[in-house]
């Protein structure tokens, strides 16, 4: 019989070898392992879950009755009363309830070597229960540590949303497989019908919706305090400016979960303008998040942006002054930017359109300049 054996690189994670028996616990486990570098202390508290949703998938294996108001240490207590936990197993899930409690509540600072000691003995457990309960088949690989820089850049509060995310998907399944909704094949088996995206980049959890008239739209987590630049919305650029002055769009956490009515806090716009700002925000999501891919792969890099597209500054475009003898077309422009002391191409705000803020300078003539950026660059 062919064995299921997951061998490690960069682009997977410990645990994928969870995914035939159970994509929910494998995708938790993996937002644990980025949590471990980030914050110890998220990944003790949620560990508990992990832990949890393992003994639950035991107890119906086992036919022992649960309910979702049994506490983790009742589900221990009551496994190893009925012998089906040896001494190491009950240790281990101890160390992870205990240790897990401690986070939740203590506001010392948690160390990473308290996390990799409750990473350990996630791995006791997984291994117990593959072997009593997981497909024979299945090799389970040697324990090991996750590398320093697997949880960088996913910051606290994004590894919270991914980890909800996970553990309202095992409760939501296990609840499912409690009301007798699983088949009998599947008695030692969670799966899901649609897996969840794994967002290889951080950032890039969905962190709200934003809906207008029955259409939606999902905010990523590193636009969720972006700040809603007017001359970003062609067609509501004035909506936005006057939206600003009322203290309400200026960034993208104040916008409404529902758009219909936001013309209601300024004169003399109606629901088109509701509309049109919905539409523009998915351009606009959709544009920052290919900058952002861009900008994560090519780090060190120096960017001007025009809507979708870029140029990359190098040092010697970035030496190039703003000068017509260098490029054609507003004079007036490069002399307001030399007053404001922007010389040279480097000197540049990376969001090129907010050079149609000078006075006398329309987006035709911002688009021009980017144009012969590009040619610069290509010669």
């Amino acid at each position: 019989m062919e064995s299921w054996i997951f061998v490690r690189n960069n682009n997977a994670y410990f645990y994928k070898f969870l995914e035939p028996i159970s994509k929910e616990l494998a995708y938790l486990a993996r937002e644990l392992e980025n949590s471990i570098y980030s914050s110890p202390r998220t990944m003790l508290t949620h560990a508990r879950t992990f832990a949890e949703a393992i003994l639950q998938q035991a107890m119906r294996v086992e036919e022992i009755n649960d309910t979702s108001l049994m506490t983790l240490k009742e589900r221990i207590d009551l496994l190893s009363d009925k012998g089906y936990l040896t001494k190491e197993i009950i240790d281990a899930l101890h160390f992870i309830r205990m240790s897990g409690n401690k986070a939740a509540h203590d506001t010392r600072k948690f160390r990473y070597s308290e996390a990799l000691l409750s990473w350990e003995a996630i791995y006791t457990i997984v291994q117990w229960y593959i072997e009593v309960y997981g497909p024979v088949e299945l090799v389970i690989p040697e324990y090991q540590d996750p590398v320093p820089d697997s949880g960088s850049g996913f910051e606290i509060a994004e590894l919270e949303v991914r980890l909800k995310n996970m553990e309202n998907l095992i409760k939501a399944s296990l609840n499912q497989q409690r009301e007798g909704t699983a088949t009998e094949e599947a008695a030692a088996t969670v799966t899901v019908e649609e897996a969840p995206q794994e967002a290889e980049l951080p950032g890039f959890t969905s962190i709200r919706t934003i809906t207008y008239k029955g259409k939606s739209l999902e905010v990523p987590y590193f636009l969720r305090d972006a700040f809603l630049l007017p001359q970003r919305f062609e067609k509501s650029e004035r909506f936005l400016v006057k939206l600003g002055a009322e203290q309400q769009a200026r960034i993208m956490s104040e916008l409404p979960s529902d758009l219909e009515g936001l013309h209601k806090h300024v004169k003399r716009y109606n629901e088109k303008n509701d509309e049109n700002l919905f539409e523009e925000l998915k351009i606009y999501i959709k544009e920052e998040t290919a900058r952002r891919k861009t900008m994560l792969n090519r780090p060190g890099e120096l960017f001007l942006f025009y809507k979708e597209d870029y140029v990359i500054v190098t040092e010697e475009l970035a030496k190039v002054p703003l000068t017509t003898d260098e490029f054609t077309g507003s004079p007036s422009l490069f002399r307001q930017l030399n007053q404001d002391q922007i010389e040279t191409v480097g000197q540049l705000p990376r969001e090129l359109v907010i050079l149609a803020k000078y006075e006398n300078v329309g987006i035709g003539t911002v688009e021009k300049l980017f144009e012969q950026l590009k040619e610069r660059q290509g010669g």
